[in-house]
């Protein structure tokens, strides 16, 4: 009798195994011979993206959730980000070094949760030391899943075409480690890796009305994936206060005029955009927002608002957090039930 083979998922489990075991000290050297403990991170990483974001249909939306489930967390990738990752597309630089480009600053939740997912993995990867950046790029070729319902995406991406067609031509993802921390401090696609797509693509013609927030025809509030209830579950107890305290800074963030910055299009052209435009994005950048509050570094002086308003805005901001707080902190809670009573794969759903 013919014996089976072996699934793509039972393959990565014993590579990611193995990977771990094999980890070395993060204090090797860094040179052109990729450091043991540098090798081992790039081939856990493949083989927990493989594990859990497989080549599927790219409009596969139980795939994506997979995936999402999969690297949340004490995930692999989750634990070699900081406390900023910089994400963005890497076009044709010489040498396929770290451009000196416009790029998005997300918390490490956020990229990992929502800008993470929408890729597609099948475990070939490379690392390379890069001496005029001072850190590696793990290359791993990747697919996007570009058919997606529009509510999955964090942000509508079409709304720059160039971007969109990027996106979804992508047979790349890099990630750029710190040497001495094994953080991945900058993450990028690419539609220009020397690997061919690893799937065909069916591009989608999507137009921008100028929405970045918008609710579809069943009267439900999108992107779906950057809501509260998606990031915390709809049995969250304190999810409708979340949802008003988030009304309320928004309030107060509109008459500051934080819009005609802080949103995907980048109009102010800042080398590093902050996103304040959906909820997930202002809930992972709530705690830096606070800080430049009482820095006076935000809104910047063109934007100047009055004593009370800027208190209000800080009142709000507060709000926010403490109420954004109490939401985490009871999900956490749940997921430990879980894991307690079901065992060790058991997760919060989203």
């Amino acid at each position: 009798m013919k014996k089976s083979q072996p699934s793509i998922r039972h393959l990565a489990s014993i590579v990611l195994a193995a990977s771990l075991f094999a980890a070395a000290p993060a204090d090797a050297a860094p040179e052109a011979a990729v450091p043991p403990a540098i090798a081992s991170m790039a081939r856990a990483i493949a083989a927990e993206l493989l594990m859990h974001c497989p080549l599927a249909d790219a409009d596969d939306t139980a795939a994506l959730e997979g995936c999402r489930a999969g690297i949340e967390g004490q995930a692999i990738l989750r634990s070699h980000l900081p406390a900023v990752v910089l994400w963005g597309h890497h076009g044709a630089q010489p040498g396929g070094q770290l451009p000196r480009v416009r790029m998005t600053q997300l918390a490490p939740d956020t990229w990992a949760q929502l800008y993470a997912p929408l890729f597609m993995f099948n475990g070939n990867h490379e690392v390379e030391w890069m001496p005029q950046e001072n850190l590696y790029v793990i290359r791993l070729e990747a697919a996007f899943r570009n058919r997606l319902p529009p509510g999955q995406f964090p942000t509508p991406f079409w709304h720059d075409a160039d971007q969109w067609a990027a996106y979804q031509k992508t047979n790349g993802l890099l990630l750029w480690v710190q040497p001495q921390t094994r953080r991945i401090h900058v993450a990028q696609f690419t539609d220009r890796a020397a690997t061919p797509l690893l799937q065909a693509v069916t591009p989608v013609a999507r137009a921008f009305d100028g929405q970045w927030l918008w609710t579809d025809g069943a009267g439900r509030a999108q992107p779906a994936v950057a809501q509260f209830e998606g990031l915390y579950g709809a049995e969250n107890p304190h999810l409708r206060s979340l949802e008003k305290a988030y009304r309320d800074l928004s309030l107060q963030m509109r008459d500051a005029r934080c819009g005609e910055c802080h949103v995907p299009s980048n109009p102010a052209g800042t080398d590093r955009l902050v996103l304040l435009s959906s909820p997930a994005h202002a809930a992972g950048e709530i705690d830096r927002v606070i800080q430049s509050l009482h820095k006076g570094s935000m809104p910047p002086a063109s934007h100047a608002l009055p004593a009370d308003d800027r208190e209000w805005l800080l009142r709000s901001a507060q709000a926010f957090r403490d109420t954004l707080r109490a939401a985490r902190a009871w999900a956490r809670e749940v997921v430990g039930e879980e894991r307690a009573s079901s065992g060790p794969s058991a997760s919060l759903g989203r």
